[in-house]
């Protein structure tokens, strides 16, 4: 088994998938590392539709990309695409986001969602978190009620054997953080 340290350095996001079908186990076990992420009031804003029917999950891909933006095509190798629904927080929480202006039921989304993806990491899995897609495509081909909002889509699935471990470029340490002050 990796070390957390291992995971958050091997996981990236992947744009090439082979066809290989993913476990039903190994999705739930990403899914259960979701669901113990923390929330703001314990909240839990959030409700994943794990779409692995192959028809449903194309039609899901397609509302991913358009002819001019191309960029997430890729979402149709993959054999699953997972939809966060953001999901009614707890009236504190909503309280919480009004007065603090913080939109916190998105920051706990995240945080579900980079739960789910490093356990597929444990797993042996890929995946890519995809912020650009048509949000009413994807509440139509889902039956996700108008009023609620789709966060984030993951693909998810085996990468292909020869996909690259690309060099995490980010900013350096002394960069990004300080102590006691700004």
């Amino acid at each position: 088994m990796a070390s957390f340290s291992e995971l958050i350095h091997f996981r990236q996001s992947v744009r090439k998938y082979s066809n290989r079908p993913v476990e039903k186990e190994k999705l739930l076990k990403c899914v259960e590392a979701a669901r113990i992420a923390p929330s703001a009031s314990n909240s839990q804003p959030w409700k994943f539709i794990i779409v692995d029917d192959l028809g449903l999950k194309d039609k899901v891909a397609r509302a991913t990309y358009n002819l001019i933006i191309l960029f997430n095509k890729f979402t149709q190798q993959a054999p699953v695409m997972v939809v966060i629904v953001m999901e009614k927080p707890r009236l504190i929480t909503q309280i919480g986001v009004a007065v603090k202006k913080k939109e916190w039921p998105l920051i706990d989304i995240g945080i579900a969602a980079e739960h789910f993806c490093l356990q597929a990491e444990e797993e042996g899995l890929g995946t890519c978190m995809i912020g650009w897609f048509n949000e009413k495509k994807v509440k139509r081909i889902l039956n996700i009620p108008f009023r609620k909002t789709v966060a984030l889509l993951i693909s998810v699935g085996y990468a292909v054997d020869d996909y690259p471990l690309r060099a995490k470029i980010r900013k350096d340490i002394q960069h990004m953080s300080v102590f006691n002050h700004y």
